[in-house]
């Protein structure tokens, strides 16, 4: 990419001395997150991985990295702001309320009207003050700044600011610290912040080293951004974490210069990401801390027999959308089948169908009997079984068995 990107007019802002200086502030304030290997996960992707568990800071994303590094600067200024204020619907809502609890700065985010409740209730949870107003992040943001100014309060920016980009960037010095091997790096853009610091620190380090972000097709508006392109944009994704309209003016500029490629994923490959960690690695990864993976399995070909470090950059995924996601994967598997049984309506049917799945070795987990919304006879009604099977080929067995037993039987 850097062949063919035009030439940022931007002077690059941040410098790798001030990365490893945000290492140094930030040491003992966020946690060292582990940089694992899994032969199982490696095996699916087809290559040497080192998986960097950012889902595992306190509140659950690198966010904690530039949070930290930026609110300690302004606690420790001559000019020590009288509160903070941010905007956003996540990630960042709780690393800023977190750590300006911990440093005594008052802080306020602005979210938007339709944010979840668990939101909500974890950003209060630190001590922030929660303001629900706006549609969306972008126009938060317009609110925040707005409050920023009538409060005398420092709006802190989730990505263009110099202090959190160099925050973001340790998670670069700690994974070629643990994986020096590590030849590629593969990390989520949404605004920017995060692949900035990374790809400064790990072109500093090892100027051979590649560096791709990912974007979802819904959302790719910092590929946009660096091409030159215009793109229909959406933020109704799994990846919302990413979901970001407007990149930064300092990240598109350092992403210019610095970043190799930018991939695009879709909203299958995301689930099949999150279910593959969950399932083979035991990683709980949200939407955006998964499209690292996701672009790997997308585009095997752009990392097969590379060692590829992955940045899993936030967990914060909600447990309804985590179930979801895995039943989904289930389904697809053939591991959860709906079956659609048409049946004569008497005495002893039902137990006869059931006695048929149980001994063929399936066992139903949700079953209904249907006579009155059916276009079928009066002496007859539908079935419909939900059962967990041992994949495909078994459900197949099973149809087999019915269908040879004189019952007609759908898949769905």
């Amino acid at each position: 990419m850097r062949d063919t990107l035009p030439a940022s007019t931007i002077p690059m802002s941040v410098t790798p001395d001030d990365i490893r200086a945000a290492a140094d502030a930030i040491r003992d304030r966020v946690v060292r997150t582990p940089t694992i290997a899994s032969a199982r996960l490696e095996e699916v992707a087809g290559t040497r991985l080192a998986l960097k568990l950012e889902n595992l800071q306190y509140t659950g994303s690198f966010k904690d990295r530039g949070a930290c590094h930026k609110l300690q600067r302004l606690a420790a200024s001559p000019d020590r702001p009288s509160g903070v204020i941010a905007a956003s619907a996540g990630n960042h809502a709780q690393g800023v309320a977190f750590h300006a609890h911990r440093l005594g700065l008052p802080a306020t985010i602005v979210m938007p009207v339709n944010t979840p409740f668990a939101k909500i209730e974890r950003t209060e949870g630190h001590g922030a003050e929660v303001v629900l107003r706006g549609e969306s992040v972008s126009e938060c943001s317009m609110i925040a700044r707005e409050l920023a100014a009538q409060r005398e309060l420092e709006f802190v920016h989730p990505y263009d600011d110099d202090e959190i980009i160099a925050g973001q960037g340790t998670v670069a010095i700690e994974l070629l610290e643990d994986r020096p091997d590590v030849d590629t790096i593969v990390v989520p853009i949404g605004g920017g912040g995060l692949i900035s610091g990374i790809a400064l620190w790990a072109k500093h380090r090892k100027p051979d080293i590649r560096v791709v972000g990912v974007q979802t097709e819904l959302c790719p508006s910092m590929l946009a951004r660096v091409r030159g392109e215009v793109r229909q944009l959406a933020t109704h994704t799994l990846a919302d974490g990413i979901a970001v309209k407007t990149p930064g003016e300092i990240t598109s500029a350092i992403i210019a210069e610095h970043v190799d490629d930018i991939v695009l994923v879709g909203e299958a490959d995301l689930e099949n990401a999150i279910q593959l960690l969950v399932s083979h690695g035991k990683i709980v990864a949200e939407g955006a801390g998964a499209a690292g993976f996701a672009a790997i399995l997308r585009h095997p070909e752009a990392f097969a027999d590379r060692t590829v470090g992955v940045v899993i950059c936030g967990g914060n995924i909600d447990r309804r959308m985590l179930s979801t996601v895995l039943l989904r994967s289930l389904k697809r598997d053939g591991k959860v089948a709906r079956l659609r049984i048409q049946m004569h309506d008497v005495p002893g049917m039902l137990a006869r169908i059931t006695e048929m799945i149980g001994a063929a070795g399936a066992d139903i987990v949700d079953i209904e009997h249907e006579r009155l919304f059916v276009d079928l006879g009066a002496r007859q009604a539908e079935l419909v079984v939900v059962m967990e099977t041992r994949g495909a080929h078994h459900v197949t067995r099973i149809v087999d068995t019915l269908r040879a037993a004189g019952f007609p039987v759908e898949l769905g």
